[in-house]
């Protein structure tokens, strides 16, 4: 657009807005707008309860804050696993059909089909915790005690060798206590200082490298067509 087209665009938009303001209801509408902007209140609804802010708080961090008073051991969460969660989940974590699988695959995150559970990847327990009592079981989220999430929480980390006791309680006192296996591979990102040698203020635009050459094929997920020739359209 020309400069000149800018300037009469703009002049349109400026004598549309005094149009507006100048004509009874643009003036009402903005005395309207001007009023609640300056009124300290809106007559709206009331201040949440104390009861009604503890149901929607519920956040738990990794540093412990957050956690809600309670206990549970792994025997009760193995009961409770049994119950609320192995139809989806497996008897023993390793998941049924398509729902996520929660234990097993230490060491196979450099493997070319990772798995990512509990135990394998997860670097916090509070994320275990927070999980569970904020959207477990599927379709009852919320109606597990606090009990009930720690003796769960308490079973998947058995389940993941984190701890090897079965009669091990987990408490809000001792949860921080709890160090996960991948915990150390996590860290702050530090793009600024690893990437910067990439940083350029002249970007390359056009041929920048050479053409790329195929190393692998994708057999693991069976996409790649055994015949060089494409399919055949009748």
């Amino acid at each position: 657009m020309s400069r000149l087209a800018k300037l009469a665009a703009f002049a349109l938009l400026c004598g549309a807005a005094l149009a507006v303001a100048n004509s009874p209801i643009g003036a009402q509408q903005i005395a309207a707008q001007a009023a609640v902007k300056t009124s300290p209140k809106l007559g709206l609804g009331r201040p949440a309860l104390p009861d009604e802010i503890k149901a929607w708080d519920t956040a738990v961090r990794p540093d412990g804050k957050g956690l809600p008073p309670g206990k549970g051991t792994v025997k009760q969460g193995d009961v409770i696993f049994q119950a609320q969660c192995a139809s989806c989940h497996g008897e023993f974590g390793e998941g049924v059909g398509r729902w996520p699988v929660l234990a097993g695959g230490a060491g196979t995150l450099k493997a070319d089909r990772p798995d990512k559970t509990i135990g394998s990847f997860w670097p916090d327990l509070s994320t275990v915790f927070d999980y569970i009592q904020r959207a477990m079981p599927y379709g009852n989220a919320r109606s597990l005690s606090n009990d009930d999430v720690y003796a769960l929480t308490a079973y998947l980390l058995s389940m993941n060798d984190v701890i090897k006791n079965e009669n091990f309680e987990l408490n809000d006192k001792n949860f921080t206590s709890i160090k996960m296996p991948n915990a150390s591979a996590f860290y702050d990102d530090d793009r600024e200082t690893a990437e910067k040698q990439f940083w350029k203020k002249d970007p390359c635009m056009k041929d920048c490298r050479s053409a790329p050459k195929v190393t692998g094929r994708a057999i693991s997920v069976d996409v790649t067509p055994d015949s060089k020739a494409g399919p055949k359209v009748d």
